[in-house]
Parts: C-alpha cells; sequence; structure tokens
C-alpha cells in the first residue's frame, strides 16, 4: 500500500538541500553578476546589495515574529529570552533564498533612474513589497503562490517606471541609421524592444545583443553569461530544462508567425533577424532560465512544465507583439504563477506523459498562433 506524504515545495527530487540549490543559483549567476559589476560598477553594487540587505532582513523579521516562545500565564519572557528564541529557528536557508530572490530583483532592474534619488525608492520598497507580500504573508519559503522577485519587479514598475533609465553601460547612447536617402533616419536607441515597438526592427545587430553592447537591465543585457549559468543548471540537475526549452520554443514558433507575416508586408524584413532579435531582446532568456523554473511557483510533475512553459512563452509573445508595455517576460510569469494549481491539480495532473497533456500544451501554443495570426493581419505596420 501506498502512503502520500504531503511537503511543501520546493520538491527536491535528489540528495541535495534546499540551501545547496540556493548556492547552485547563485553560481550560475556569477558571471551575469560579475559582467554587470564590471560595466556598471557602483550602480551594479547598488541594485544587488540594496535588495538582498532588505529581503534578508525582512526574512529575519519574519523568522522572529513567527517562533515565539509559547505564552505562559505564569512567567514574563523578556524581549532578549524572545529574541534568542527567534534566532534559533533561523535557518541557513532562511538567509539563503531572500538572498537569491534580491540578486535575481536586481538584475532585472536598470543601472539608473532620471532622478538618481529614486532607484533607492524601487529597489527597497519592491524587496518589501515582493519578499513581504509575495511570499511570507502565505507563510513563507514554500508556501508562496508568486515568484517574490517577478511580483517585486511589476509593483516598481508600476510605481517607478517612468524614472527608469536603461543604458548599456558599455554605450550608453546608441545611435543608428535607418533607411536611404530620402528616408534616412537617425535613431537614438532606448532599448531593443522599444525600437521594435515603434517599428525599427533591423535597428540592432545580433552581435550587440548577444554580448551585451545595448540597453537593458543590468543582468539581462550579456547573453553569453547567461546561457554559461543555463548549462552550469544542468549539469548539477538545479534547473528543470522542460521549462525552459518549452518557454522558449513557443515564443519562437508564435514570433515565426509574426515575422512571416510582418514580411509578407514589407518585403525588407528579414525573417531570420527578426526571430533572433526577439529571442535575445529584453528579459527573455533570464526569465526562462532564472525565474520560470523556480521550483517552489513551477508545476511540480514534468508534463505540467511543459504545458506551464508553454503557457508562458504564449502568453510573452502576445503582450510583446500587440501589449501596452514592451517585455511580457515578468507578467507572463505572474499569469503563469496563478495557473500552477490548476496544472498540478490531481483529477488530470500526471507524472506520466499522456494524450490530455500533450492535448493540453499543443492547444495552448495552437490557440496562441491563431491569435498572432490574425491579430497581425489587421495590426497596420
Amino acid at each position: 500500500m501506498e502512503t502520500i506524504i504531503k511537503e511543501t515545495a520546493p520538491h527536491i527530487r535528489r540528495k541535495d538541500s534546499l540551501t545547496r540549490m540556493m548556492l547552485d543559483v547563485i553560481i550560475a549567476l556569477s558571471p551575469t553578476i560579475i559582467f554587470a559589476l564590471v560595466v556598471y560598477r557602483l550602480d551594479a553594487l547598488r541594485n544587488l546589495l540594496v535588495p538582498v540587505a532588505t529581503m534578508v532582513l525582512c526574512e529575519f523579521v519574519y523568522v522572529l515574529v513567527t517562533n515565539r516562545l509559547p505564552y505562559d500565564v505564569n512567567k514574563k519572557h523578556t524581549f532578549e529570552e524572545q529574541f534568542k528564541f527567534g534566532v534559533s529557528h533561523y535557518k541557513l536557508a532562511n538567509f539563503m533564498v531572500p538572498t537569491v530572490s534580491g540578486l535575481i530583483y536586481g538584475l532585472i532592474m536598470p543601472a539608473s533612474t532620471t532622478n538618481p534619488g529614486v532607484i533607492w525608492f524601487a529597489l527597497v520598497l519592491g524587496s518589501i513589497f515582493g519578499l513581504v507580500l509575495g511570499k511570507l504573508v502565505f507563510g513563507g519559503t514554500g508556501s508562496n503562490i508568486f515568484n517574490p522577485a517577478a511580483l517585486a519587479m511589476v509593483f516598481s514598475k508600476l510605481c517607478f517606471g517612468s524614472q527608469f533609465k536603461y543604458t548599456s553601460g558599455i554605450f550608453p547612447e546608441t545611435t543608428y541609421i535607418s533607411g536611404t536617402g530620402d528616408n534616412t533616419q537617425v535613431i537614438t536607441a532606448g532599448t531593443p524592444l522599444s525600437e521594435m515597438k515603434a517599428g525599427y526592427y533591423s535597428v540592432y545587430q545580433v552581435k550587440d545583443l548577444f554580448l551585451g553592447s545595448i540597453s537593458g537591465s543590468i543582468g539581462e543585457t550579456c547573453k553569453i553569461c547567461l546561457l554559461v549559468g543555463f548549462v552550469y543548471l544542468l549539469i548539477r540537475h538545479a534547473s528543470d530544462w522542460r521549462i525552459t526549452v518549452s518557454y522558449i520554443a513557443s515564443f519562437l514558433f508564435l514570433i515565426l508567425f509574426s515575422g512571416i507575416i510582418l514580411h509578407a508586408k514589407s518585403s525588407t524584413l528579414n525573417i531570420g533577424n527578426y526571430i533572433l532579435v526577439e529571442l535575445l531582446s529584453g528579459g527573455l532568456l533570464f526569465g526562462a532560465i532564472f525565474m520560470a523554473t523556480d521550483p517552489v511557483t513551477s508545476p511540480i510533475t514534468k508534463p505540467g512544465r511543459i504545458i506551464y512553459g508553454c503557457l508562458l512563452g504564449v502568453t510573452t509573445a502576445i503582450i510583446r507583439l500587440f501589449g501596452g508595455l514592451m517585455e511580457g517576460v515578468i507578467f507572463s510569469i505572474l499569469i503563469g504563477n496563478m495557473f500552477t494549481s490548476v496544472i498540478d491539480y490531481y483529477k488530470w495532473s500526471s507524472p506520466k506523459f499522456n494524450w490530455k497533456n500533450i492535448v493540453a500544451a499543443s492547444s495552448i501554443v495552437i490557440v496562441g498562433a491563431l491569435v498572432v495570426i490574425w491579430a497581425m493581419c489587421v495590426k497596420e505596420l
């Protein structure tokens, strides 16, 4: 007779502990962190230290508040006794988990704001909002529904987004020439996605996007660093490739249809370059590698994770192509988080691949493709 044991996430299917898993993520992030520190210097150091310190402090206070000595009518416990008792329940994992969330949040933030003082408020308030309302109110690590770093970024974007200042760090302001003859235009690029939203699909060179000499958040620009970290996570089995691969594959599938339709409307568009620019722009790779694979907020089963990845890819593509926001990765991850419990529902979830979960994943992608085809056909260039 089988016994079902109920445990909170993350569900670790190997001998390593949660602390070791978090250490693996930090090691995988280290190439990106080093790149950010070299390129953005003190701005990057601030972006990393402030969220980490804020989130670690919030976690520490949470442990103290939720671990108190039992009430004794005959004895009043002193503050020192309560403090020592709370500290005794503070584990290494209580430090490592918010540290990873803080690093990820700092890396998806811009290096500066138009008003230099605003970035400090954005980092501190975003960290508090993301960790407290995104995790601690649900009961701490393993009980949260949303990715704390993603929630922190959305809060900061909504509150302070108009102040965000994206620079490449290598080339603070990149100028491109688009068109020929009387149609020549000089473009001072903001971010790749903002230029593509404006209709300039060939503004950036793929090499610049790959090497990181473009504008964007401090951790999303250099794709080489992200891929090195991804390889390490795969070697260590600290990340499930199914989410990352299905996320990117479904996204590119929809972008392919978008490129074909745009090419039909404007024969000057290079479809291959268009797809590569979409792949390497914004936070797609960072989100697919380090955020979508969060073991707490992603599905448990292997088929469920592919369905989850397809949902993220389709949502990201639709938001990017037709939404009012330039980037859809963070919002798609939060939307996917809401569907995780639905995907894991015991009545239809299965640890093995069957026709039901294959149909579910395929339906998400096909419906998304139909939406993109219809919307791109009626959309004006």
